[in-house]
């Protein structure tokens, strides 16, 4: 753990508002456009409720910079679940919003995830996000997701190559 981080933390424990910023300001941008692809206009209460258990299950973090954007993540992926749940439903590749049309050549990164979100079934999509947005390792997303590394590289190769098929059909 880099001593910056170990200070930062150390700071967001003790309750320094600054800390917490800097932690939320430093992974909350792809968090959130990982949540917004999975649940579109819910995704900012469900980003609320993830960072409300991560300020509280603070104290009992352990680990270096990395070890907590995963952490922040496998909070947020169970905060979709139990929103989901909630509902009385399962996620479906409906949920976002509607895929761009050929003629969005270029996505940005909101519109790139939701087309995933729109193209492929929910796990492919979440184990891609977490690999495209997230930039995690195939080890991490493994442990954020509970399958085994062999498991998600399967899962995304399967998955790139519908997408790649998906966007091909398209132009």
């Amino acid at each position: 753990m880099t001593d910056e981080f170990a200070t930062l933390l150390d700071a967001a424990r003790a309750g320094g508002e600054w800390a917490l910023t800097r932690l939320y300001r430093e992974v909350n941008p792809s968090l959130a456009r990982f949540l917004r692809a999975q649940l579109g206009d819910e995704a900012d209460d469900v980003g609320s409720e993830t960072w409300l258990s991560v300020a509280r299950s603070l104290p009992s973090f352990d680990g270096d910079q990395d070890a907590f954007r995963a952490w922040v993540f496998t909070i947020a992926k169970r905060r979709v679940v139990d929103h989901l749940r909630a509902k009385g439903r399962r996620p479906t590749p409906t949920d976002a919003l509607p895929a761009p049309s050929a003629e969005d050549v270029a996505l940005s990164g909101d519109e790139a995830a939701q087309r995933i979100v729109a193209c492929l079934p929910p796990e492919h999509a979440q184990i891609v996000l977490l690999r495209v947005v997230g930039g995690f390792s195939v080890e991490e997303v493994a442990r954020i997701t509970g399958h085994r590394p062999g498991n998600v590289r399967v899962i995304q190769h399967r998955a790139l190559k519908r997408l790649a098929e998906s966007l091909a059909d398209d132009v």
